[in-house]
């Protein structure tokens, strides 16, 4: 199995590589690290390059690649590969596409507050287009020990079931605990009604995603409902565990097979301390 991480020479390049060596820990997988350059174009400030200018964008583009890959530990593979693009983001779907990758890494934008999301035009374009799963790193995340625990935030739109569904298989083949997380926005507080109703629905598939595995035993799932006057207070009310990632689903009006990040996921990262991988609508998962 192979990541793509999106790499580019400052803060948020760090943050996708200590990531997807988090998420490679412990696993059968190597990284693929992507640097993007310019493609030659009249509407570029060289046109036509001078001579021996791109030499000189090449040798500086693999020393910069070469930086990234010394952030590698030995017991991870890793390859570099410079890529030429007018867009970063259609460059890096490309070389996932292309490379067979069962995830794309990126990392926020320095704007951040730390240990929180900016997505800047690179991250948006990826995390309403891509064709795979693509994992999030807040800005200044230094973790690349294993993760720890999976949480998943479940509701009851359609899609929800077959989030759930590569959810239970991520954390079996991984041997994490999975957490479901339910999200609750409550004007007038709380609502027991509403929680209830949340936590019967989680059990309930469960239930159904055990029966239709039942010679793979399912980890020990934990079912939480979040409540808060907003989506962000409620996100912030949870514990989070520093190796702890979360995965969301894709908005109903995603393409098929392609991510689109939704007004809730966009709440949500307001809020998120730990990392995000957004699963593409009508996704099936790579086994590792």
């Amino acid at each position: 199995m192979r990541y793509v991480v999106g790499y580019t020479a400052n803060a948020r390049g760090h943050d996708a590589v200590h990531l997807a060596v988090a998420l490679a820990r412990n696993q059968d997988v190597s990284l693929d690290l992507v640097l993007v350059i310019p493609e030659d174009s009249p509407f570029n400030a060289v046109y036509p390059p001078e001579a021996g200018y791109d030499d000189i964008l090449n040798q500086q583009a693999q020393r910069w690649l070469d930086e990234g890959l010394a952030l590698v530990p030995d017991d991870i593979t890793a390859r570099g590969h410079i890529r030429r693009g007018d867009s970063e983001a259609q460059a890096l779907i490309d070389a996932a596409v292309e490379l067979d990758a069962a995830a794309l890494v990126i990392g926020a934008t320095n704007g951040g507050l730390f240990k929180r999301f900016t997505i800047g035009s690179v991250a948006g374009s990826l995390l309403h287009s891509s064709p795979v799963p693509v994992a999030l790193a807040p800005h200044g995340y230094q973790r690349t020990d294993a993760i720890t625990r999976l949480s998943c935030g479940f509701g009851t739109r359609p899609g929800a079931d077959e989030l759930l569904d590569v959810a239970v298989e991520s954390a079996r083949d991984r041997h994490l605990p999975l957490r479901l997380v339910s999200l609750l926005a409550l004007d007038g507080g709380n609502s027991l009604t509403l929680a209830d109703a949340a936590w019967m629905h989680a059990a309930d598939r469960l239930a159904a995603v055990g029966n239709s595995t039942p010679d793979a035993p399912l980890p020990e799932p934990e079912i939480v409902v979040a409540q808060g006057r907003t989506i962000e207070e409620a996100v912030d009310r949870l514990d989070w565990e520093d190796g702890e990632i979360l995965l969301i689903g894709s908005s109903r009006l995603a393409q098929h097979r392609a991510t689109f990040l939704g007004s809730t996921a966009n709440r949500i990262l307001r809020a998120l301390p730990v990392p995000m991988i957004v699963v593409p609508r009508d996704y099936t998962r790579q086994s590792s």
